[in-house]
């Protein structure tokens, strides 16, 4: 097929694979200025799976939750729900790990659960001394007033 035949499309195959060869010296370069770890999003590599690893991503969880910390280019924003749903995982955690933690987990996980507990009084708390306190759907029971 000709280029000059009228309503015919010409696909010239070439650019595809110097597309292809163009994209991938593009993507080793990153890689070797980004170093190890750029095949994870650029976040390096992967620490080895820990219990305080497990504590600490449910935390950070709660945190968002908590409108402590948020996700990048996000609002932080109170999702009491939310956060009593990462406190309540935390909690039992710990029920179902006691006896089996060393000391130095076991004081990590009460610790943050104080801490978590809380905040969530204190982000939940009523601005105006008016109002009601916030009602606890499902009747968890690990926040206390």
């Amino acid at each position: 097929m000709s280029p000059e035949e009228p309503g015919k499309i010409f696909v010239d195959e070439d650019w595809k694979s110097q597309v292809a060869a163009e994209k991938a010296a593009a993507e080793k370069a990153a890689a070797r200025q980004a170093g190890p770890g750029a095949a994870q999003g650029g976040q390096g590599p992967l620490p080895p799976a820990s219990f305080a690893g497990l504590v600490s991503l449910l935390v950070t969880q709660a945190l968002i939750a908590l409108g402590q910390a948020a996700y990048p280019g996000a609002q932080p924003e109170i999702r009491p729900d939310e956060a009593r749903h990462f406190i309540d995982l935390l909690a039992l955690l710990e029920e179902k790990t006691k006896g089996n933690l060393t000391q130095q987990e076991s004081d990590l996980l009460a610790q943050v659960l104080h801490e978590l507990r809380m905040g969530f009084v204190y982000a939940t708390r009523p601005k105006d001394p008016s109002e009601a306190p916030p009602a606890a759907p499902g009747g968890s029971s690990i926040i206390l007033p």
